[in-house]
């Protein structure tokens, strides 16, 4: 019979992940064993927070929960971050801790943590593995994490428990749900269908639960039928191509995009999880019908309907069952976009922030996958890189972090090594992360990393000038970007105007080792862009 190690390395394969990464411990060594017979990759990262994200990320993706492994105590403590973005941007993770066995937990304090404990808030079920058991609790931990909204679990792995005999595996069960989903009654769909067929001007709110569902060419077939406007979410970028005559771009939460959404007469939510809205109070008084495949009881948004169900079920069945909207949306949407555009494209002296995105867009393929962390970067990223494909943009929103764009797009090279991936962060960001360009190096795991440098944490310095306090505590700057990425095995180039950025963009698309570009760029445009796009967030506190 299999030891517990070779029956969790056999599982994560079987349930689509041949791969585990993080910071080994002594009760992971020969799990890490198990994997290299298995052929089980596994990748060796720098720092616990950045193996949890890659993990979440992997997950994400495929649809697979990525597998995640720490030591005991410090190392389960420091992966906490990465499995909280998984909880909160609604990742499918298995997260593995290191723990001592029964009698080494009892007889000393060194190192002893309740881990469970400490990952029961974010996680949405937590175990450790008894080996008589551990086929259940592997199916439960893959079932669970992929499952309604997926999420993390955390495992514990005791030392007594590793490589003792596997109990034997029930009537060998799949370990990934195999769902088959029906369409939604017909008597159930009566109110909201009619509340939809006598609208005139429906505007479509979109969230990440379409990617859940991989619904993304049913929504686009029901925003065609009525000619609404369609807004994601950051999280929900892709799920209409963003050159679609109805796409409007990206809700914020801010006052510019309520010049579209007040002119409405039906707010369609449509896979719209609370985790993507900003913790303001909902400000449209306009009727709004939810579509959405769970019932969301965090919701603060009102809503006089729902259809609850498999979204690419329900927005089928509904496109069917309504007729051809007033097809109002594509000349609001040319409006909008004209107003957004005004009033985020300010002219400066430098290489701007908004043009570093819209230039590498222009180079880049249509098909690129970018991550992008929070930020400035993110602030400029959602208007000025549009997004052709589902799971194309990737970015942390409900946990909203730093350091995320360069684990993620590890993952994203892993899962889709044929395309291209570029990593976006500020050069705060990229400091929380920049052990993992050794990782990127040493794996072989080529990507485009674009770190904008204004010498700052951008934001942060942002709102000291918006309160009118002095900037102090938020400044960086003297960082020898070259010498750092050749300390690594990287490439580097410095670019500080569009014509330089546009070359070093075009050699590092066509190159096959992994690429830093810093843009020295200038944020003169930055408040009022601010302002633009976000002010209403701040005017509710």
């Amino acid at each position: 019979m299999p030891s517990v190690v070779e029956v969790l390395v056999e599982g994560f394969k079987e349930a689509g992940t041949p791969l585990i990464v993080g910071i080994p411990g002594d009760e992971t060594l020969e799990m890490i064993e198990a994997a290299r017979q298995q052929d089980v990759r596994f990748i060796l990262m720098k720092q616990e927070t950045a193996g949890a994200m890659l993990a979440a990320t992997w997950g994400e993706i495929t649809g697979s929960p990525g597998v995640c492994v720490s030591t005991r105590a410090p190392g389960a403590a420091n992966m906490v971050l990465g499995v909280t973005h998984a909880f909160m941007d609604r990742c499918p993770l298995i997260a593995i801790t290191d723990q001592f066995g029964a009698h080494a937990y009892a007889n000393g304090l060194r190192q002893r943590l309740d881990q469970q404990a400490l990952y029961t808030p974010i996680t949405k079920w937590h175990s450790a593995i008894d080996a008589s058991a551990v086929h259940q609790q592997l199916r439960r931990a893959v079932r669970t994490s992929v499952s309604g909204i997926p999420g993390p679990v955390q495992i514990d792995l005791p030392a007594d428990q590793r490589l003792r005999e596997a109990g034997p595996r029930p009537h060998n069960a799949p370990l990934m749900p195999s769902l088959i989903a029906t369409p939604p009654e017909p008597g159930a769909m009566k109110a909201p269908l009619t509340m939809l067929s006598q609208a005139g001007r429906p505007i479509l709110l979109v969230g990440a639960g379409v990617f859940w569902d991989r619904a993304s060419a049913e929504l686009l077939a029901l925003a065609e039928r009525l000619g609404a406007p369609v807004m994601t979410t950051p999280k929900a970028k892709g799920a209409i191509t963003e050159d679609h005559r109805l796409s409007a771009g990206c809700l914020f939460g801010g006052l510019m995009e309520r010049q579209l959404i007040e002119r409405a007469d039906l707010i369609v939510t449509v896979g719209l999880d609370t985790a993507e809205l900003q913790p303001i109070a909902w400000p449209y008084s306009t009727p709004v019908l939810s579509l959405s495949r769970v019932v969301d009881v965090d919701s603060p948004i009102p809503s006089n309907h729902e259809i609850i169900g498999d979204l690419k079920f329900t927005l089928a069945a509904v496109s069917d069952a309504i007729p051809e909207g007033s097809q109002w949306g594509e000349v609001e949407v040319k409006r909008y976009r004209a107003l957004m555009a005004a009033a985020t494209n300010l002219p400066c002296t430098g290489l701007s922030p908004q043009r570093i995105f819209e230039v590498a867009r222009a180079i880049m393929p249509r098909n690129t996958i970018a991550t992008c962390d929070v930020g400035a970067s993110r602030l400029f990223s959602v208007p000025s890189w549009p997004v052709y494909g589902p799971r194309d943009y990737l970015v942390s929103n409900g946990i909203a972090t730093m350091g995320f764009s360069v684990p993620a797009a590890m993952a994203a090279r892993l899962a889709y090594p044929d395309r291209p991936v570029i990593a976006f962060t500020g050069d705060g960001s990229f400091m929380m992360a920049i052990a993992e360009l050794h990782t990127c190096v040493r794996e072989n795991l080529p990507f485009i990393i674009l770190v904008q440098d204004n010498g700052a944490l951008g934001v942060m310095s942002l709102k000291q000038e918006l309160k009118g306090l002095p900037r102090i505590g938020t400044q960086l700057g003297g960082i020898a970007w070259d010498h750092l990425a050749q300390a690594f095995g990287a490439d580097c180039a410095l670019v500080d105007n569009e014509n330089n950025l546009a070359d070093a963009l075009h050699l590092a698309r066509h190159s096959t080792r992994t690429t830093l570009i810093v843009a020295r760029m200038d944020p003169a445009g930055y408040i009022e862009q601010y302002k633009a796009m976000l002010l209403a967030q701040r005017t509710t506190h």
